[in-house]
């Protein structure tokens, strides 16, 4: 959805010129990274991973079972499967966490696996798609109430639009001192939170008086992690939905966006599967 077609074709050759030097017949799993514009290759592990069985339920394609025949001698031009299958519609994967059954455990997430299981959204639409995602994930977003923002410096632009589209939408927008004075600055108005660091009442007081629905916290110093930790970690316990990162936040906001609209559908995945093209 957001990578560049560029990138996404320098991946793909990447891809079969390291299958084809290697030689390998079957699975191979590749790590991509981008970086200020530049492809990066993390690791290549000639082996199946997680990914395999998601997207062989988003094109309706075994593919473990056509990799098993090929590793066996079958070309993939008698299994007929000879070209990219590109539905025309979204799938997003959420992982399953489990912070709510652990306490003191930070939920910002980082390259290693915390996990332990995945759930997977469709629709035409993408929020629709991320919304699915996220109900089936065990997580409820609102339709209204607060939203609380505070991001460093670096994340502020990014998080402008994001703040101008839940004020749209007729949410009230809470924000510590500086990301406040930053989106009143830029015509968002905003109501202002103590940090837990500078005393009480607090956000996390806020939290647990249940006067915030959706929570964004981005950190960086010392002191921003402490406050961000104790916020993420009164998120879990009062079940409010938070991102850590705008990326997160602003694909939280399309799928409110999506259910302010319509209805979510709900259809077989085989009618998804008939629209593709597995020629």
């Amino acid at each position: 959805h957001s990578i560049a077609q560029e990138h996404i074709d320098e991946m793909a050759d990447a891809a079969r010129a390291i299958a084809r030097e290697l030689n390998v017949k079957g699975l191979m799993n590749i790590q991509f990274g981008i970086m200020n514009d530049k492809v990066y290759i993390i690791e290549v592990n000639p082996r199946a991973s997680r990914t395999i069985p998601f997207v062989s339920k988003a094109i309706g394609v075994p593919l473990a079972k056509l990799a098993t025949k090929v590793m066996l001698g079958k070309t993939l031009d008698e299994l007929g499967l000879t070209k990219e299958v590109i539905p025309p519609y979204y799938c997003v994967k959420e992982a399953v966490l489990p912070f709510d059954r652990f306490d003191n455990v930070d939920p910002v997430l980082g390259p290693e696996m915390k996990s332990t299981g995945e759930v997977m959204g469709i629709d035409k639409d993408l929020g629709a798609a991320f919304a699915k995602a996220q109900f089936a994930a065990g997580q409820k977003l609102p339709s209204q109430g607060t939203v609380f923002i505070s991001v460093q410096d670096k994340d502020k632009m990014a998080a402008l639009p994001v703040a101008e589209n839940f004020h749209e939408m007729g949410f009230t927008i809470m924000a510590t001192k500086g990301t406040s004075s930053f989106l009143n600055e830029h015509d968002v108005p905003t109501k202002l939170v103590k940090k837990v660091s500078a005393g009480r009442p607090h956000v996390v007081d806020a939290v647990t008086n249940n006067e915030v629905q959706l929570i964004l916290n981005t950190g960086a110093s010392t002191l921003t992690k402490r406050d961000g930790y104790a916020i993420r970690r009164a998120a879990i316990k009062y079940k409010v939905p938070y991102a850590t990162t705008t990326d997160g936040t602003k694909a939280i906001c399309s799928a409110i966006q999506a259910l302010k609209k319509q209805d979510l559908s709900v259809n077989p995945i085989q009618d998804y599967h008939q629209e593709n093209d597995h020629a």
